[in-house]
């Protein structure tokens, strides 16, 4: 795992490289790319979101229908549930 995170760490600083030996035309020509396939992606997850969304709900209106407390379910679940972790800045994760 330790090889992983040094491997993504190599990347990002030859992609960093790479972007300043660039002219200064070609790095805005590459961050504005990237924003705008940053940005697609974007909508594209929020589509899923709310495909999944929908499809929960469907489920949820079927349980209940079934006689299902999920209210009752879900408290329990968060009583049996041990604390989080707190969350790493998304540096420590590359």
């Amino acid at each position: 795992m330790a090889a992983k995170k040094e491997e993504k760490k190599d990347i990002v600083k030859d992609m960093k490289e790479e972007v300043k030996s660039a002219s200064k035309e070609e790095q805005i020509g590459f961050h504005k790319g990237s924003l705008s396939t940053l940005a697609k992606e974007r909508q594209e997850l929020a589509r899923i979101l709310q495909i999944v969304e929908q499809l929960m709900q469907l489920h949820i209106a079927a349980l209940k229908e079934l006689g299902v407390d999920l209210e009752k379910e879900a408290k329990e679940a968060v009583k049996n549930t041990p604390p989080s972790k707190p969350n790493k800045p998304i540096e420590d994760m590359l």
